[in-house]
């Protein structure tokens, strides 16, 4: 398999405490590097904004252009100049749980090092999801939390699929929270 370490990479809004960002202490790292807003960009950019789900298909685009995230804070989105972003493919996660200490438990709320590393697992880069994990106490518990979300969107093959998945999943979410609240009622 080809080194990936070259090809990840972030976009920085500057939005995060530098102290507490996980891309940065990433960057810090050399486990990534720094990507010019406004650069062109042919790998995979996992952004909220993108206009298909990150799928194993995406694999092969991943190991020939690389990785990249768009590090900004949740609760500045309104600021980010979107239309700098210069990538054919930008991409956008499926239905996860967050890990990280400042959103923990909350879905779609993934920080750089999480994005990264679900974008890696679900196009077939474990180890590499797992190296930039290893890097934080509380790495381990994002596969823990998701593992068997990540592992039924590794049965897709296109987009499409992995927009499927989810929706059957969601839908399954909804359906045992409801059995759940019959139950207690």
């Amino acid at each position: 398999m080809r080194n990936l370490k070259g090809l990840r990479m972030n976009m920085d809004f500057d939005h995060c405490d530098p102290k507490r960002c996980s891309g940065k202490k990433l960057s810090r790292l050399s486990l990534i590097k720094p990507l010019r807003v406004g650069a062109r960009f042919r790998g995979v950019v996992v952004t909220p904004k993108g206009g298909q789900p990150v799928c194993p298909d995406d694999r092969d685009i991943v190991l020939a252009s690389g990785l990249a995230v768009v590090e900004c804070s949740w609760a500045r989105l309104d600021e980010v100049p979107w239309t700098k972003i210069r990538s054919p493919n930008e991409r956008l996660l499926p239905f996860l749980i967050a890990t990280n200490p400042v959103n923990y438990g909350k879905p779609w709320r993934l920080n750089c090092v999480e994005a990264l590393a679900a974008a890696f697992y679900i196009t077939g880069f474990a180890a590499e999801a797992e190296l930039l994990l290893s890097k934080f106490s509380w790495g381990h518990s994002f596969w823990e939390v998701n593992e068997s979300l990540i592992t039924r969107y590794l049965t897709c093959k296109s987009a499409d699929d992995v927009r499927a998945m989810q929706d059957l999943i969601i839908s399954e979410m909804e359906t045992e929270r409801d059995e759940r609240r019959r139950e207690k009622g």
